[in-house]
């Protein structure tokens, strides 16, 4: 059994610069999950790695209906690490390379907080000067400087912290219409994070991401939806809930340097025309569906299943989400 914080990835790539580096860390342990794509013989010192045939040897319901070669079977790890008794987990890619001191605020303190009620707010004009929103953001916002908190707004706030989520310098998380039309390296101005209470919210990713135990149920990635926008969807179900139960998400500096591996833009326009269709309708079917008064995992049901009767996901998306709060309920009790 390990309290260390638990890092996830998964690879289908040989050892990386970021894995080796994760990998020092004497402070966490590291897990990676691979694919049917990874090289069947990767391994690295002080890494945990689950090839597929480990993980469906971990007796997980999950993996009975996990597909292959999807980002989601990062969720194993995440289970892994809650069996293993880990009190945050922190989620990143083979490709973000941290920066020396990499860590996260404490899971509560006083900080910067925006006002509440703002609904979307881009996160990234805080801490830049560029024009530049992340992965996620309604495109009907991208101009709307009235969507950007000014230094003026923010008062500082005791806050329940949730998610942390980091900024990544570099090659940050935009979406395809960026990089097509602007594809600017972007670094990223030090300063206080930034938390967001009730009624605002902004897109938030898998790339440099700590979640604490109480809400890991929330770490579920949606595997029936495409891969562009799995893990946004994931941040928008996650908002709603957090603020039900007295949580809140958190934005600080970067503390990665994002070195993207290959990817096809106008196959990522693709994949992710969801995320750009149905921001608004996702935080409003979700906020519709819970009720403070039952527990996390309750609410996170009732939510996907709010998004299924819109048509955002399927019913597979339900039977899979079963399975996993199945082997999360197992695992946390």
């Amino acid at each position: 059994m390990s309290s260390k914080p638990t890092i996830v990835i998964t690879s289908i790539f040989a050892p990386t610069e970021a894995v080796a580096k994760f990998a020092a860390l004497p402070a966490y342990q590291l897990l990676v999950v691979g694919d049917q794509k990874t090289p069947p013989d990767w391994h690295f010192p002080n890494v945990t790695y689950l090839s597929v045939r480990d993980q469906e040897a971990q007796g997980f319901r999950l993996t009975t209906k996990l597909p292959y070669n999807h980002y989601g079977r990062k969720m194993v790890g995440y289970l892994l690490a809650m069996q293993q008794g880990a009190g945050v987990i922190i989620d990143t890619d083979d490709d973000n390379i941290p920066y020396a001191g990499w860590a996260f605020p404490a899971l509560a303190g006083e900080f910067a907080t925006a006002p509440a009620g703002r609904g979307f707010v881009n996160i990234y004009k805080s801490f830049t000067t560029h024009h530049i929103w992340p992965r996620g953001y309604p495109l009907d916002l991208i101009r709307e400087a009235a969507h950007n908190l000014r230094a003026a707004d923010l008062r500082r706030q005791p806050s329940k912290i949730g998610v942390w989520q980091a900024l990544a310098d570099g090659d940050p998380d935009v979406d395809a219409i960026y990089r097509l039309t602007d594809n600017t390296e972007v670094f990223f101005d030090k300063r206080p994070p930034i938390v967001l209470p009730e009624g605002t919210l902004c897109p938030f990713n898998s790339q440099n991401t700590a979640i604490r135990r109480e809400l890991f149920a929330l770490l579920y990635l949606p595997a029936y939806v495409t891969f562009r926008f799995t893990d946004i969807l994931r941040g928008l179900v996650a908002q709603p809930i957090m603020w039900a139960h007295g949580y809140r998400l958190g934005f600080t500096e970067a503390t990665v340097r994002q070195v993207r591996n290959p990817h096809d833009y106008v196959k990522d326009f693709e994949d992710e025309i969801p995320g750009y269709l149905h921001p608004h309708r996702v935080v409003a079917a979700v906020t519709r569906a819970i009720d403070p008064a039952v527990p996390v995992a309750q609410n996170l049901r009732r939510a996907y299943a709010a998004l299924a009767a819109a048509g955002i996901v399927s019913q597979q998306e339900l039977e899979l989400l079963a399975l996993w709060l199945a082997d999360v309920q197992r695992l946390l009790g």
